[in-house]
């Protein structure tokens, strides 16, 4: 079982453009990665009118869209909590969620001083900071990396995976 990670952070620091660094720099450890974007007020990545939003309006309750080299699926859950999207995720070694601050799973920070005065108020959960600065809201055991430092975290990553054990 794979193990999930939360990247987290505001509005605007930058978790979207770390999770695009990262993926490259993980799958180049010889990692399979899958994403989860978290959007608590809801969205539609599909059209009105087309086929496959016709499928759901009629009651689908999983609607597959399949072209060559990929698919995406509509699904209907009764929650959009990690642990019951866990199981989507059984061919990939690692899934990094964008958002989620609020679930038990380990958390890496994204914070950017440009941005915003504080970091979040996190509990323990938190493994790392991602930051363009040197906040004294974040304790000085929580490892620490720039905003350039991405094949560290990667590294990182792939050593908490290691650890961490299976399903967490």
């Amino acid at each position: 079982m794979q193990t999930i990670i939360a990247i987290v952070g505001k509005s605007e620091s930058g978790k979207t453009r770390l999770i695009e660094k990262l993926i490259p720099e993980i799958k180049k450890r010889g990692r399979r990665v899958g994403t989860v974007k978290h959007a608590p007020h809801g969205m539609c990545m599909d059209h009105g009118g087309k086929d496959s939003d016709r499928h759901r309006q009629a009651g689908s309750d999983t609607t597959v869209v399949a072209a060559p080299g990929e698919i995406m699926m509509f699904k209907r859950a009764a929650s959009d909590q990690l642990d019951v999207l866990a199981p989507l995720f059984a061919d990939v070694d690692l899934v990094l969620a964008e958002g989620y601050k609020r679930s038990d799973r380990p958390k890496i920070e994204v914070f950017r001083k440009a941005a915003h005065d504080r970091p979040l108020a996190l509990n323990s959960d938190r493994i790392a900071v991602v930051t363009d600065d040197d906040p004294s809201d974040i304790p000085p055991t929580v490892p620490r990396f720039g905003t350039a430092q991405i094949s560290e975290l990667a590294d990182f990553i792939v050593r908490f995976c290691e650890k961490e054990p299976a399903g967490k």
